[in-house]
C-alpha cells in the first residue's frame, strides 16, 4: 500500500512560507538539493492544493520551453511534466496540466483509493492549506520536513489550532551543513 507523505520546508517557528507565500528564507544549497532529489525518487504522484498546483503548472512547463534551461531544472521539469499528478480543490474547475487528476470531493475515499493503487508514494509538496486539511482528516502517513534556521515571526503556518493531537515516530533526522535539519516521522495509527 502506498503512503501519503507530506514534504514541506518550514521555518523554526512553523511557517511554510512568508506572509506572501514566498520561500526566500530557505537555506537551499547542494546538500538540500540532494536530499530533495532522493525524496523525488520515492514519488509515484505529486499531490497539490490549488495554489501550489497553479504555481507548479505556471512554472515547470516554461522550463521545458526555455532553450537555455539545463541540468537539474530541465531534468525536474521533464519529470514533473510526465508523472501522474493529483490536485485537490473544491473550487478549481479543471486541471489541464499534462497527466493531472482533479479531485473535488469525497476526499477521504479518494485518498484511500489512491493509496490502494500499486506504485511509489503519494507526496504532498508544500501545499500548507491542503496539508492542514489532510492532517485534520488523519490522512498523512509520514512527514518529511526540512527545518530551516530562521524565525519568520509571521507567514503561512504549516500547522494550526484545529489539528488534533497526533503521535509521531521519529524515523530519521539529519543536520545539514547549512543548519537545516531534516526530520522524517511516521504517524502512529
Amino acid at each position: 500500500m502506498r503512503k501519503l507523505v507530506l514534504f514541506a520546508h518550514m521555518s523554526l517557528d512553523g511557517f511554510a512560507g512568508d506572509i506572501n507565500g514566498g520561500l526566500d528564507f530557505l537555506s537551499y544549497d547542494g546538500e538540500l538539493q540532494k536530499y530533495a532529489e532522493e525524496l523525488v525518487k520515492t514519488v509515484g504522484a505529486p499531490v497539490y492544493g490549488k495554489n501550489t498546483y497553479h504555481l507548479m503548472e505556471g512554472y515547470w512547463p516554461t522550463v521545458l520551453n526555455n532553450p537555455n534551461a539545463g541540468g537539474h531544472s530541465l531534468e525536474h521539469a521533464k519529470w514533473v511534466q510526465d508523472i501522474p499528478k493529483v490536485v485537490f480543490s473544491t473550487t478549481l474547475e479543471e486541471a489541464s496540466w499534462n497527466n493531472t487528476t482533479l479531485i473535488k470531493d469525497n476526499v477521504v475515499e479518494e485518498v484511500n483509493k489512491l493509496k490502494q493503487q500499486p506504485g511509489k508514494d503519494l507526496v504532498i509538496f508544500g501545499s500548507p492549506g491542503l496539508a492542514r486539511n489532510f492532517m485534520k482528516l488523519g490522512l498523512i502517513d509520514e512527514y518529511k520536513l526540512t527545518l530551516h534556521p530562521i524565525i519568520l515571526g509571521n507567514g503561512i503556518s504549516l500547522f494550526d489550532k484545529e489539528i488534533t493531537r497526533s503521535q509521531l515516530e521519529l524515523l530519521e533526522t539529519k543536520t545539514l551543513k547549512s543548519g537545516v535539519v531534516t526530520l522524517h516521522y511516521a504517524a502512529k495509527k
